[in-house]
């Protein structure tokens, strides 16, 4: 046992391992003028070594021929979005009309939220997990009271164990005991503190089946686990590019919409982006959005961080989510072991529920002694 975890057989596994090669595809923080052990991917993603393919092409044209680069550019600014979709689409099982890449994460998820919670007077309530990411209960919040509702009243959380675990047939319940007064249920794919992954068409059947609708942020699912938006029937989703998706800090921010709800064409706040393109230039006194999820948007397209993410998407999509789960359900079991191995005065507890298959890229660790001596260690 103790073999397995020695220096050689793990470079031994490396060897092995198909995908290894694109590791020298990144760059590596340096510490103590070696490569760092980086562990926090899923806050930043590291950088890849060819980052710039595409933005030194944007860079080029904006330098030589300026506004013309909106249509002439070699991949034209004024439908930019639409190099980055197909990409989009495959890392979250979209169609190409149901995703759009503009914005910020919580700036996205301000405009979903804007047109799919529609509270009234009896059903009026979103359900979520208790230790979501703060920015997202900020979001929320500020969408409640601005429909006139308090939050304190609003917003339901799911029971959860000892560990901020959520104990999902107590979710189950919970849905359809409040269906009457739920308007949304509004989960992270992946949440952050647990790492718990969420059985996202479970519960998006469930809450179909009572009437309500459903959403994700994905921040932290987008590139991690397998996602299928379109056949699930997921309503919407957000999701950053700067975690599994290495598209560097604060990067562009995308989104999935159901074609149903599109076909809905619900409210939402518009801005000349959205609107048809054929006469998106001339003066006009009414706006009419395109019929696709592009119709979400509302300014041109930050180019630069775009192009990034493009690259990042298209690297991605060309290793495989499929082989990146295989990798990933590798490292966690040998992670995994490692910690029982390094556990036997039972100081560690690794709160991430399910095994590695069922897992995505992380495992929660709660520590009970000397938490702070090993954290700086480590």
């Amino acid at each position: 046992m103790i073999e397995k975890f020695s220096i050689d057989y793990a470079r031994c596994l490396d060897k092995k391992d198909p995908i290894s090669q694109y590791r020298s595809q990144f760059n590596i923080p340096q510490f103590q003028n070696k490569d760092a052990v980086y562990f926090t991917g899923n806050s930043l993603g590291l950088q890849l070594k060819n980052h710039d393919f595409y933005l030194k092409q944007e860079l080029e044209d904006w330098k030589s021929i300026a506004v013309e680069g909106h249509f002439h550019a070699k991949t034209p600014w004024f439908d930019y979005h639409r190099s980055l979709a197909a990409d989009t689409a495959q890392i979250v099982g979209a169609k190409d009309t149901e995703v759009v890449t503009m914005n910020g994460l919580s700036v996205n998820l301000h405009l979903l939220l804007t047109s799919f919670y529609q509270p009234n007077k009896n059903c009026y309530k979103i359900l979520c997990e208790p230790n979501l990411f703060p920015s997202d209960l900020y979001v929320l919040q500020s969408q409640i009271e601005l429909r006139g509702f308090d939050p304190q009243e609003v917003i339901m959380f799911a029971p959860v164990d000892e560990h901020g675990v959520v104990i999902e047939n107590e979710l189950y319940s919970m849905i359809h005991a409040n269906k009457s007064q739920l308007a949304l249920v509004f989960l992270g794919g992946v949440n952050y503190y647990t790492g718990q992954v969420f059985d996202i068409p479970k519960i998006t059947k469930i809450a179909h089946s009572n009437g309500i609708m459903v959403g994700f942020d994905l921040a932290h699912a987008a590139g991690n686990i397998e996602l299928k938006l379109h056949e699930w029937g997921v309503d919407f989703a957000a999701w950053c590019s700067y975690k599994y998706l290495n598209s560097g800090p604060g990067a562009v921010s995308s989104v999935f919409i159901h074609e149903k709800q599109i076909n809905k064409n619900p409210f939402r706040l518009s801005g000349w982006w959205g609107h048809k393109k054929s006469n998106r230039f001339e003066l006009q006194n009414k706006f009419k959005p395109i019929n696709t999820a592009e119709g979400w948007q509302l300014s041109n397209a930050p180019i630069l961080s775009m192009s990034i993410y493009r690259f990042s998407l298209e690297f991605f999509n060309n290793v495989g989510i499929k082989k990146l789960i295989t990798k990933r359900i590798k490292l966690s079991e040998y992670l995994e072991d490692a910690i029982k191995l390094c556990n036997q005065k039972n100081k560690f507890k690794i709160i991430t529920p399910g095994n590695a298959k069922q897992r995505g890229a992380q495992l929660s660790i709660f520590i009970s002694q000397d938490g702070n001596k090993i954290f700086n260690s480590l």
